[in-house]
């Protein structure tokens, strides 16, 4: 066995079982790792300089195929269901051994890392792959010791990642070839058959969901967050398609991180170290902070290039419409070092309502805030997947139902624990959605009135207006905003049909309640008084 690079004085690769592999390269550059990869064959640079990479058979997470492991510590915490799949203790053993026994007599990637830029949450990660460029994509999400903390560095944790090893389910008690198992006894995450990156970032990211929360107090939250002039700190929650990233991204306010944080009593941290954005259809008009990042070091996945070139063709979706890019935060030009901010004064929930029901902007009391942030509602409108001809309700527990390892109720109950201390928090509750009618009828709300509705409650400007409330929801809705016509604050104004608007406001908040049954034996009665109500409330 070859070991390379920096590595840490009591690393002992034979207590992880990985004491026959070939070559070891500890802590490689990026550049490293990029010529690395190239020499492999494993990958192409764009023309910005970024490598370009394929991750093979799986282009996204496999949530069936994402196990824990059921022990005296799990059994009677872990939030179990389709969620959580159990994993026998003695299985995940004999499975390890087998991807170590695989790892044998081949080159592996080591990266010292660690999670969560508050220091008294800070977690340390050692990464072993398979690949070079998983393990760039390891350096460039999680945070990177400075080189002097390399050379002691102690790690709590072990990821092992070996794509081309392929599970027999029979024996190894998968679902199939591919898994992805976190084990908390032996502080372990196993990934193999998948050569998807983002498999690596959301373990940890299950796991702080898991620690943080219920031994810690910390909220884990799946969100964007950033800062403003004044150090005023706003959280944006919202699933794929509402504009978490798009409305985040502002030029004017420092950028804390955009997918996944923590919520102390004095601190918002960021999780990670980088950015894993979405490539799908980018411009440098829509996303210039992205478009810039995408440079030497950034790792670009599953894109094609334009005929004769090397320049990337983000609008070509034959492998997937999931293209990602991941980068170091320090690719963005206001990302703010380290990442972390004050508390919250503003927390927006996003929603991107086809229905056009919701208003463009209502503000939430701490019930509802607990209730809308349990039920994590979108909607999917027609043309975004095969059969879906009109708008349907999409539902995802704290706006990240794949990644809780708890009850959604806990981390709700944390929420209004932290909003109830901290009464001048304002969370809104904002439709990026429809207007005037549901998708086909009415019109998608403009970013521009978006932009100014967010920028006005940011400064305060929402805080002394006249409210009204709408039927079934009860949301309350700023009758004036600077910069946004007053009537398209209230929806029901907004529909030329009232009966219409009626029927599909009271077919909405059933979707809502119908969801929330799975919950509702797990959050107080205060969290269900403020379901909506199914038949009209006056104003």
């Amino acid at each position: 066995m070859t070991e390379y690079g920096k590595k840490a004085s009591n690393a002992n690769l034979a207590s992880l079982g990985l004491g026959n592999a070939a070559n070891v390269y500890w802590n490689m550059s990026p550049a490293e790792l990029v010529e690395k990869t190239l020499e492999r064959g494993e990958g192409m640079l764009t023309d910005t300089g970024a490598l370009a990479v394929d991750t093979g058979e799986f282009t996204g997470r496999s949530p069936k195929d994402k196990f824990m492991v059921k022990d005296e510590i799990t059994k009677d915490t872990i939030w179990w269901g389709d969620v959580n799949i159990p994993f026998d203790a003695a299985k995940f053993d004999k499975l390890y051994d087998r991807v170590t026994a695989y790892l044998g007599g081949k080159d592996i990637f080591i990266r010292d890392s660690y999670a969560c830029a508050d220091p008294r949450h800070r977690l340390n990660i050692r990464v072993v792959t398979e690949t070079p460029w998983s393990n760039l994509f390891s350096n460039n999400l999680f945070l990177r010791p400075a080189a002097a903390e390399i050379e002691n560095f102690q790690p709590e944790w072990h990821i092992l990642c070996a794509p081309g090893f392929r599970a027999d389910a029979a024996t190894d008690g998968t679902r199939q070839h591919n898994f992805a198992i976190l084990n908390l006894t032996r502080k372990i995450i196993l990934i193999g058959g998948t050569g998807y990156t983002g498999e690596i970032k959301k373990g940890i990211f299950t796991l702080l969901n898991y620690i943080l929360p219920q031994e810690r107090g910390v909220l884990s939250m799946h969100c964007s967050a950033n800062i403003g002039k004044k150090g005023d700190t706003a959280i944006f929650f919202g699933l794929s398609g509402t504009g978490k990233t798009t409305l985040s991204a502002d030029p004017e306010r420092g950028l804390i991180g955009d997918d996944e944080h923590g919520w102390t009593d004095d601190s918002v941290f960021n999780f990670e170290g980088g950015c894993y954005a979405k490539c799908i259809d980018l411009t440098k008009e829509k996303e210039p902070q992205i478009w810039e990042a995408i440079k030497a070091g950034a790792l670009v996945e599953n894109i094609h290039f334009l005929p004769g070139t090397k320049t990337v063709d983000y609008t070509n979706t034959k492998k997937t419409e999931n293209t990602r890019v991941a980068y170091p935060i320090d690719h963005i030009s206001n990302a703010v070092e380290p990442s972390v901010g004050a508390p919250p004064k503003n927390i927006f929930f996003l929603t991107a309502d086809a229905f056009g029901v919701l208003p463009p902007i209502s503000k939430l009391t701490v019930e509802q805030a607990m209730y809308h942030f349990i039920s994590g509602y979108t909607a999917k409108v027609a043309g975004t997947e095969v059969g879906i001809t009109e708008p349907q309700t999409t539902f995802s527990a704290c706006f990240g139902k794949a990644f809780l390892p708890l009850h959604p109720g806990k981390y709700a109950e944390l929420l209004g624990k932290k909003l109830h201390a901290h009464p001048d928090i304002n969370v809104w509750l904002v439709n990026t959605g429809w207007t005037g009618g549901a998708y086909g009828v009415g019109s998608r709300i403009k970013l521009s009135y978006t932009r100014a509705l967010i920028t006005a409650a940011l400064n305060g400007e929402l805080n002394n207006v006249e409210y009204g409330e709408t039927p079934y929801f009860r949301l309350r809705f700023p009758k004036s905003c600077p910069g946004v016509p007053a009537e398209i604050l209230e929806p029901r104004n907004t529909w030329t049909d009232k009966n219409a608007f009626e029927e599909t406001a009271q077919k909405l908040a059933a979707s809502f309640v119908k969801n929330f049954d799975q919950y509702a034996s797990g959050v107080s009665k205060e969290v269900l008084s403020a379901a909506p109500r199914l038949k009209a409330v006056e104003a």
